[in-house]
C-alpha cells in the first residue's frame, strides 16, 4: 500500500494551498514537511527540479510544478472530466480561477498603502471577469456542477477562489445567486465539509507575521 504523498512547502497558503485542497478533495490524507529548516538542504540533494517548491512526493515521483502537480491528482482521482472535451472545459476554468487566485495570493505582500487600490482590481475582475463566467455556465446547463453534472477539480478549484475573495469582501456574490448557491452545494460535499472544518490543513490568510517569515525565507525584497 503507497504511504501518504509528501507535501513541501512553509507553513501558509501560497501556491501549495490549492494542492492541499485539490487532495483534500479527493479524500487524500498527507504528510506535511515545512520549509523553515530544509529547503537550502532540498536544493542541494537535488530534490528540486527547477530549484522551487512547493514539491510533492507522490506515488514514487517527486513532482514539482504547481500545474503539473494538481494535474496529476486530478488525473489520478477522477477529477478532470470522462473526456477530452471536459477536460477541456474544466482546464478553461481551472486556468481562469487560477489567475484570480493568483491576485489574492499575492495581495498580503502589498505595501499597506498598495492594498486598497489592489482589493479594488481583485474585485473588478472577480465580478466583471472571472465570476460571470461561473454564474453563466451553471444557469446554462442547470446543473449541480461546473462540468459533466460531476464533481471535478474545477468546482474545488473555483470554490477555493470563492472563499479567498470572500475573506476580503464577504459580499462578493451578491449579485451572482447561482454561485452563491454553487458554494453552499461544494461546501458540504464530505471531504470539503471536513476539510473547511476548523484544525483542518487548511492554512489561513497570512497575517503580517507570517508575510515577514516567508519574504525572508524566500529572500523576497519588497
Amino acid at each position: 500500500m503507497a504511504g501518504k504523498p509528501k507535501l513541501y512547502y512553509f507553513n501558509g497558503r501560497g501556491r501549495m494551498e490549492t494542492i492541499r485542497w485539490m487532495l483534500a478533495g479527493a479524500g487524500v490524507e498527507v504528510c506535511f514537511y515545512f520549509m523553515e529548516i530544509d529547503l537550502v538542504k532540498l536544493k542541494q540533494g537535488g530534490n528540486l527540479l527547477f530549484q522551487q517548491v512547493p514539491m510533492v512526493e507522490i506515488d514514487g515521483m517527486k513532482l514539482v510544478q504547481t500545474r503539473a502537480i494538481l494535474n496529476y491528482i486530478a488525473g489520478k482521482h477522477n477529477l478532470y472530466g470522462k473526456d477530452l472535451k471536459e477536460r477541456a472545459l474544466i482546464d478553461m476554468y481551472v486556468e481562469g480561477t487560477m489567475d484570480l487566485n493568483e491576485l489574492l495570493m499575492h495581495y498580503p505582500f502589498h505595501k499597506p498603502e498598495e492594498k486598497e487600490k489592489q482589493l479594488a482590481v481583485i474585485v473588478e475582475k472577480a465580478t466583471t471577469r472571472y465570476f460571470p463566467v461561473y454564474e453563466k455556465a451553471l444557469k446554462d446547463h442547470g446543473q449541480d456542477f461546473l462540468v459533466g453534472n460531476k464533481f471535478s477539480r474545477a468546482d474545488i478549484q473555483v470554490l477555493e477562489t470563492i472563499l479567498m475573495a470572500e475573506e476580503l469582501k464577504s459580499d462578493i456574490l451578491s449579485k451572482f445567486p447561482l454561485l452563491k448557491a454553487f458554494k453552499g452545494r461544494i461546501s458540504n460535499i464530505p471531504t470539503i465539509k471536513k476539510f473547511l472544518q476548523p484544525g483542518s490543513q487548511r492554512k489561513p490568510l497570512l497575517d503580517e507575521k507570517t508575510v515577514a517569515e516567508i519574504k525572508k525565507l524566500f529572500d523576497i525584497d519588497q
